[in-house]
């Protein structure tokens, strides 16, 4: 391994002896269990902000982050309203495309290498579909469009504007 001898040393040190680590180190160890108590206790359900309001009522002080960065290094999560949205449902027996770049995305002057890819966003109005292409060398967006719907024409239309711009 490549560590020096003393760093290992410095390491096995804090393990044996905790009160040799720094003061944030510490802290963090005297709160995880806070925290883990509070999210027990509301059946799991807290996320970083409830759990923190609820120590702050207890006069526990602590940053909303830290609670955050402990949350998320003891793998601990509120529960999220709505279902998941499931957009792609892959095919596992469908052919791939052949990659005509060999993932070089390198161009040596303008309009060599397009890209194109599309998007989708989830609004207020329902679900709003985006088709762009750019340009490798300047990395600019040259067309794009979007849609309610996600048809081909849409795509289409989107490289149309990149040939009648450039």
């Amino acid at each position: 391994m490549q560590i020096a001898p003393s760093a290992y040393w410095r390491h096995a040190a804090r393990q044996r002896n905790p009160a040799l680590c720094s003061r944030r180190a510490q802290r963090d160890a005297s709160l995880v269990p806070q925290i883990q108590r509070v999210w027990q206790a509301n059946m799991q359900v807290y996320g970083a902000d409830k759990v923190w309001r609820q120590l702050n009522r207890e006069g526990v002080a602590v940053a909303r982050c830290t609670v955050e960065r402990l949350m998320r290094h003891q793998g601990l999560q509120g529960v999220r309203r709505g279902k998941a949205v499931r957009t792609t449902v892959p095919d596992p027996k469908a052919p791939c495309p052949l990659d005509r770049v060999n993932r070089q995305f390198r161009a040596g002057r303008p309009n060599q290498l397009w890209v194109s890819d599309f998007t989708y966003v989830s609004t207020w109005q329902g679900w709003v579909y985006v088709a762009f292409v750019v340009d490798v060398f300047s990395r600019r967006i040259v067309g794009w469009r979007q849609s309610s719907s996600m048809h081909t024409e849409f795509v289409l239309d989107g490289l149309e504007q990149a040939l009648y711009d450039r």
